[in-house]
């Protein structure tokens, strides 16, 4: 009876709810109905790209440990040029989300085609970019004589697939702010289920294909990229689609949506580029601890980042929510959905909690039998294990304050946390105290913990809920 009444004052809307209802209460099954609905496509999506990932560089594995160094030492370079298509797509989700909540198909449509128009333009020049400076870039990365070489061929040939992947995003971005999260989940799987197999087909030399292990592992990516892209734009043509595009409405300047894009896109590029240099610097100390260091790294990347995936399947959900709601004049439904969403993230890091610190030999084991690399990775996800709630958390209230449009904010809290002390927190903990990868580590569960500190604390205060779109 006792835990029955815990869990109704933690999970029931009238128990989420500060002050009166706005409109119609909703019950605790039409809430978390409505939730369920939203996040599953967002969660399957999220959760079964992260399980690629893993199985990714699970094949990368039996390439040996500077194989999986050499990917690794992409993730960030390459995340920072995804990063301003991320920026961009928070502003599409937010006003889209707002667009569809005041039943606004025609402001919606004119939203996508305005971002469509930015994103072909940034796709070319950074695609351009990452060429030019593909060498230079990865060398400060942290590479090393036996991993330059095939990051930078790897590298070149991922960022091939930047322009497919940038106009997917965009589209996916619209879909998700009408609150349709299949389709990206579609797309996605899809692309994913093409890299996969020809992952197999081609870092293995299967059949009549070559073997070309870590360049393999490149071309099936890009493959997989073309195919996002593709199936993204045919759902634009459906006949019952509420996104369509008019070729009349592309390449044309709609001032009022390329301000508002770029408003509430400014404040998000702000966040990535913040994130990128915080996550950037992390990387490259830690690929400095040496190659053996950095394979164990990633490898535990790869594995916590499927804790990673469940927050962020439930943020989408959440984003779209808040803004849905929001439009709709109703920020008690939108408050209650972030709390609802957070409530059922906890559940999951119960999970994830457990898995990390009963799992982690084995898990890391699936990767390699260097008995040194498992031994240290399981510490590694040890550390993990108490930091999965904090991160599952902060990322759904992240996600809520973005929904909302009140993305200065998350800007700030990044640059604080992320930009500023991970990177400090990181120097001192592995160098300063000498305590290597393991104090890398420790700094990721700081970092985690004064995130969702800083989140929960505006989101509870309520700000977010005066932003006007």
């Amino acid at each position: 009876m006792f835990l029955i009444k815990a869990l109704r004052r933690l999970y029931a809307p009238e128990h989420l709810i500060r002050g009166q209802w706005l409109g119609a209460p909703y019950t605790t099954q039409e809430v978390y109905k409505t939730l369920l609905r939203m996040a599953w496509p967002s969660i399957l999506e999220t959760v079964l790209i992260g399980m690629i990932s893993f199985v990714d560089t699970l094949m990368i594995s039996g390439c040996g440990p500077a194989a999986i160094a050499a990917v690794g030492l992409t993730s960030q370079p390459r995340q920072i040029f995804f990063a301003v298509f991320a920026a961009l797509n928070v502003g599409v989700t937010a006003i889209v989300s707002r667009r569809r909540g005041q039943e606004d198909r025609e402001g919606a449509n004119r939203v996508l085609a305005q971002a469509l128009s930015i994103c072909s333009v940034l796709s070319v020049i950074l695609c351009a970019v990452a060429f030019i400076f593909a060498r230079p870039l990865l060398l400060f990365a942290g590479g090393q004589d036996d991993t330059i070489d095939t990051a930078v061929m790897y590298f070149k040939i991922t960022m091939v697939g930047t322009i497919f992947t940038a106009f997917g995003m965009v589209i996916n971005a619209a879909h998700r702010g009408c609150g349709n999260t299949k389709i990206s989940m579609y797309t996605n799987l899809s692309a994913n289920a093409v890299n996969l197999v020809f992952n197999w087909l081609l870092i293995n030399g299967v059949w009549i294909f070559p073997r070309l292990g870590v360049k393999g592992d490149a071309i099936s990516t890009l493959m997989g990229n073309v195919v996002s892209f593709l199936i993204s734009a045919y759902s634009l043509t459906a006949k019952d689609a509420y996104l369509k595009i008019h070729l009349k409405n592309l390449f044309r300047i709609d001032p009022e949506n390329l301000k508002l894009i770029l408003r509430i896109g400014s404040s998000a590029a702000a966040e990535q580029v913040f994130v990128r240099i915080g996550f950037f610097a992390y990387a490259k100390m830690v690929a400095t601890l040496g190659t053996e260091a950095l394979a164990t790294h990633q490898i535990c990347m790869s594995i916590i980042n499927l804790s990673y995936t469940f927050g962020d399947g439930l943020s989408i959900a959440a984003s779209a929510l808040v803004g849905q709601n929001l439009g709709r004049r109703r920020s008690d439904m939108a408050s209650i959905y972030g709390k609802a969403t957070q409530r059922v993230g906890a559940l999951i890091s119960i999970g994830m909690f457990s898995m990390f610190l009963f799992g982690g030999s084995m898990l890391v084991g699936w990767f390699t039998d260097q008995q040194s690399i498992i031994d240290q990775g399981s510490r590694l996800l040890f550390i993990m294990a108490f930091a999965s709630p904090a991160q599952i958390s902060q990322i759904v209230f992240s996600g809520c304050l973005r929904g909302s449009g009140d993305t200065k904010y998350v800007a700030y809290s990044s640059l604080i946390s992320i930009g500023i002390l991970r990177p400090i927190f990181t120097y001192l903990l592995c160098y300063t105290l000498n305590l290597g990868l393991i104090g890398a580590w420790l700094s990721l569960l700081i970092d985690q913990y004064l995130r969702l500190t800083l989140t929960s604390i505006r989101f509870a205060r309520g700000n977010w809920k005066s932003v006007e779109l």
